[in-house]
């Protein structure tokens, strides 16, 4: 076996405790880092009463430090807190599993958060820079495109796969509550989520609406387009916080949305 190979084997190993796909399907999925350690969480909050609600608040609250530790200028501070959101947001989905408690309740307020707590991280990165608010909102929009087709393309391996029951190809309809949780509730988040995704859903869809009735991606070209997952977005931002490359974030963003039609146009052209 080459160095290459047991590098490769090594990567494979770690990352085997990320993926929600079965075995024989699992990629290396570079936004899902932090799994590891959200496995370590939830099993320690497996028998307490801290709830998978719990967790996701937690996130947001980790959030919203990493914008407090931005504006004051302590970026090391904010990174940390930027990748201990992306562990807390692993955490939550894991937690709800070892405790046999799926939920839509928790998994609309989770995405809901999310995309509040993007708009608010590109907005603090405006205010402590000199970057054009406009190219603020393209990055915004560019970054929400890069984890919808992400989240598109994974959600479909996972479905066909059985390797979730909470997550859907198309947000069309509000989901029936599962047990323990009441239907005002996911009524109410599903409404939030459409409001928020549903343009970014729609402009995924319209430019690969058939991807659903490809072949099975390879493991590559997954691998590839999990750069776009949440976790790698905040990672990026670290990085470049810590580097003191601040200027660069909402540009490198701007560029990197082109590579949408780059993987679309392999998917349509290979798979």
């Amino acid at each position: 076996m080459t160095y290459k190979d047991l590098v490769y084997s090594a990567l494979r190993f770690f990352f085997s405790f990320m993926s929600k796909l079965p075995k024989e399907h699992q990629f290396i999925d570079l936004s899902d880092y932090g799994r590891p350690i959200a496995k370590l969480i939830a099993n320690s909050l497996k028998n307490t009463s801290f709830t998978p609600i719990h967790v996701t608040i937690a996130f947001i609250i980790s959030g919203c430090i990493a914008i407090y530790c931005m504006i004051i200028g302590y970026y090391w501070l904010a990174a940390f807190f930027l990748i201990f959101k992306s562990i807390l947001d692993a955490a939550d989905g894991e937690l709800a599993r070892v405790k046999q408690r799926p939920s839509y309740t928790g998994r609309y307020l989770d995405s809901v958060a999310d995309i509040i707590l993007n708009a608010l991280f590109l907005s603090t990165i405006w205010y402590i820079t000199t970057i054009s608010y406009w190219f603020c909102l393209l990055a915004f929009v560019g970054l929400q495109l890069q984890g919808t087709l992400y989240n598109y393309y994974y959600v479909i391996l996972r479905n066909r796969f059985d390797g979730d029951t909470t997550s859907r190809v198309f947000e069309d309809k509000t989901p029936i509550a599962l047990d323990g949780e009441k239907q005002q509730h996911v009524t109410i988040l599903f409404s939030l989520y459409k409001l928020l995704y549903g343009v970014f859903d729609k402009v995924i869809y319209t430019l690969d609406k058939n991807a659903d009735k490809g072949t099975i991606l390879p493991n590559w070209l997954m691998t590839s387009v999990s750069t776009f997952g949440l976790g790698f977005q905040l990672l990026v931002i670290a990085i470049l916080l810590v580097l003191g490359l601040k200027a660069m974030i909402i540009p490198f963003f701007l560029l990197y949305t082109f590579m949408i039609f780059v993987f679309v146009g392999i998917r349509k052209i290979f798979y």
